[in-house]
């Protein structure tokens, strides 16, 4: 596979880490005044399936901290206050729902390794709800941890897709492989080809449509997430 992922695919039963399969999964419903909290997600846990095209409604603060609002009315339906949300592939946590709007506070960390403090109102945005126990894993583990952005460096017709080109920081090349897998602005790709500069993934036409990869232009900014299982793997191996 070389794009989002076939939804249908992996049943999430043994398909994710004993530490996944592990976390505390909930579902029960508490009122806060006009709010609803509902927690019945693994938490920070996604496979990289954007399931809407959001609107970023407000973006306010600074190198502090942002509050960020943003209109995704399938995605408020089932999200209530304190569940886990990914943005362009930024794991947040909701503080308020309201009228199909998300209300969202971002912390210096994710400001500092993503692209969000650069959104303008109007801007679209993948939107990804924290996997729900039950539900398939359709694309590869993700964490909704971005560790650094990629800038895209060309765009070229592939059939009756496209073959993007991203230039990546060599702190984040180093765990990518050919065929692996990687999360551009929060959607499952498969990593096709792979040089010392960045890599390139091949888009299908519904990837294109369904996320806001069909908009990228030659120099965008896009966030970027290497397979934690990578990551694991150089912690573990010896050292010298």
């Amino acid at each position: 596979m070389s794009d989002q992922r076939d939804e249908s695919v992996t049943p999430v039963g043994n398909a994710l880490p004993q530490s996944v399969r592990g976390s505390p999964v909930v579902s029960d419903t508490v009122t806060q005044g006009s709010q609803k909290t509902r927690r019945s997600s693994l938490r920070g846990v996604f496979t990289g399936i954007v399931r809407e095209r959001g609107r970023l409604v407000s973006r306010d603060g600074g190198p502090e901290g942002i509050r960020l609002e943003v209109e995704a009315p399938q995605t408020a339906a089932g999200t209530g206050v304190g569940d886990s949300v990914a943005l362009d592939g930024c794991c947040l946590t909701a503080t308020g729902v309201t009228d199909g709007r998300i209300a969202f506070q971002a912390v210096p960390e994710t400001i500092r390794r993503s692209t969000l403090a650069a959104l303008a109102a109007g801007a679209e945005l993948n939107v990804e709800p924290a996997l729900r126990a039950g539900e398939p894993l359709g694309g590869h583990y993700v964490q909704g941890h971005v560790d650094g952005v990629g800038r895209v460096a060309t765009i070229e017709p592939d059939g009756e897709g496209v073959r993007l080109r991203i230039d990546v920081p060599p702190e984040i090349l180093r765990y990518c492989v050919e065929k692996g897998s990687i999360a551009v602005q929060g959607v499952s790709l498969t990593i096709a080809a792979r040089d010392g500069r960045g890599f390139e993934v091949a888009l299908v036409p519904h990837t294109l449509a369904a996320t806001t990869l069909g908009d990228l232009t030659p120099g965008a900014e896009v966030n970027l997430e290497a397979d934690v299982l990578a990551k694991y793997v150089e912690r573990l191996l010896p050292t010298g």
